[in-house]
């Protein structure tokens, strides 16, 4: 059924510009608005700014990180309909911060998402703990794990799951 009088321009949706991520992280204070994508290509130099604010905070390892979940966390933002910074509890970390924050609880995978840089631990201001979850489940793009104790929500780009 065509709608009579109606441009078809109005059905064509021109290509977005840049997809942008911003992040604020709870340790370091540092904030960060940066594109990941320009006109469909992925922006090196964002990125790598992404990438850095996404570094193990203890050690200043700063590695790269999977592609993948800065996909998943731009679709995340939209799905809860917010331009609000991702609050970042844990990007990557290495190993040896891994280990040490295993030792120190029994909720820390040996073999964590976060160590292979395919991982983070966020809030969203202005949304429930449970909004975030429940928007992460139903990308269905990897784990989704729920705190609802310390208040923030893991997503990864590994397999589909949850706990």
């Amino acid at each position: 059924m065509a709608l009579v009088g109606t441009p078809a321009a109005a059905f064509i949706r021109p290509p977005q510009v840049a997809r942008t991520l911003a992040f604020e992280h709870l340790h370091t204070g540092e904030r960060l608005v940066a594109p990941y994508l320009i006109r469909g290509r992925l922006d090196a130099d964002g990125l790598g700014r992404l990438d850095y604010i996404l570094r193990d905070w203890r050690t200043g390892e700063v590695v790269r990180i999977d592609r993948r979940l800065y996909a998943l966390l731009d679709a995340l933002r939209q799905r809860l309909r917010t331009d609000a910074p991702f609050q970042i509890i844990s990007g990557y970390r290495a190993p040896k911060t891994n280990a040490m924050l295993r030792a120190a609880s029994s909720g820390v995978a040996k073999r964590s998402y976060h160590t292979r840089a395919m991982a983070i631990d966020i809030v969203v201001p202005n949304r429930a703990t449970e909004q975030v979850r429940d928007a992460a489940l139903a990308l269905r793009r990897g784990g989704v794990g729920y705190y609802p104790s310390s208040g923030f929500v893991h997503v990864d780009v590994g397999p589909v799951r949850r706990w």
